[in-house]
């Protein structure tokens, strides 16, 4: 195992002081690590290396596969995994594995602080207090989460933790998924519903699908006015789930009563969060949509954070240490997390 050659790309700083830490513990081989994309440009670098460890936006296709004969592993650091030819990899023989999970529950329990911050008005709470000291409660009520029914859009894994907090809270719940799971209904204890049915029959409605042609715009200016009146809305998704004017004129006319977002629509396509901490994810925003934006982030009864539901320090590093893992039980010929 001495022998075996190691090399990640596309790593920062503190990645390759964490992987560093880690293979020292777990007695691996030494590794080499490179910040910049594995790419044409650079295929010869990899060579040489049993093991590469790339992020996305490294292209393993098949000219860099068959460059690679030595090649013998491929522990890409995402969940996602397009930026590699696994047909080719398998006519190799070459494993792929992936992170296919790492923030269920740190994107539920954001979702959570989401909904707690508008139904206690927390921030309206903090700014009249820090700003004007002021210690009076008029216009401060909020309600019990206790018995009011949450719509859960996609019982994925971040559903489920989502289903199981909203329990905790003696919440109804009411879930929509393409495919539906008994089993998993009596586990966590919710009941099945239409789209429609859901929209109009929750007080808080979450969003947990990925994003996609089928999935663009699920909240448009099409049903916006099917959600009951006075509802809620949360996004730790993808922005483009929702239609941004939808969402505006849902405010504006008193359809949702407030909205907790994570994500907006101008963010663009976003393949995995883990892109937002690299140093080369591009900022781009759609003129319009960030004008429209800009005005929910005016509103009171708005929160909008940063993208940041996925980012708990437990969260990021469970990716390293999947990684660390899938690698350290591919060394000992127990292949897991294979693409």
């Amino acid at each position: 195992m001495a022998d075996i050659k190691i090399a990640f790309f596309e790593t920062e700083d503190w990645e390759k002081e964490y992987i560093e830490k880690k293979f020292k513990e777990l007695s691996l081989p030494l590794a080499s690590f490179f910040p910049e994309p594995l790419s044409a440009k650079n295929i010869e670098s990899a060579k040489g290396f049993e093991i590469v460890s790339p992020f996305i936006y490294s292209s393993l296709d098949k000219t860099a596969i068959e460059n690679l004969p030595g090649l013998k592993m491929i522990a890409t650091r995402s969940t996602g995994f397009d930026h590699i030819d696994i047909k080719t990899a398998k006519e190799k023989n070459i494993s792929v594995s992936n992170v296919p999970f790492y923030g269920e529950n740190t994107v539920a329990e954001h979702t959570f602080a989401l909904i707690l911050a508008l139904s206690r008005k927390i921030f309206d709470s903090i700014d009249r207090v820090k700003e004007t000291g002021d210690f009076s409660l008029q216009g401060l009520m909020g309600f019990d989460l206790k018995g009011k029914t949450i719509g859960i859009v996609g019982m994925g894994h971040i559903g489920e933790h989502v289903a199981r907090i909203a329990n905790g809270f003696e919440m109804n719940v009411l879930a929509f998924d393409v495919r539906e799971d008994k089993k998993l209904a009596k586990k966590f204890n919710f009941k099945y519903a239409g789209f429609e049915d859901l929209l109009s029959g929750s007080d808080i409605i979450t969003l947990h699908v990925p994003y996609n042609e089928k999935t663009r715009h699920l909240i448009s200016l099409q049903n916006i006015n099917l959600i009951k009146k006075g509802a809620y809305l949360i996004n730790t998704a993808r922005g483009g789930l929702i239609e941004t004017s939808a969402l505006a004129k849902a405010l504006g006319d008193g359809i949702l009563a407030g909205a907790g977002l994570d994500v907006l629509e101008e963010e663009g396509f976003i393949k995995e969060e883990s892109q937002l901490l690299s140093r080369v994810f591009p900022n781009t925003s759609d003129i319009k949509t960030i004008l429209q934006n800009h005005i929910l982030i005016r509103q009171k009864n708005v929160i909008i954070t940063p993208h940041n539901a996925f980012n708990s320090r437990e969260a990021i590093t469970r990716i390293l240490d999947t990684t660390i893992l899938n690698i350290q039980s591919f060394l000992k010929n127990k292949r897991i997390n294979i693409v």
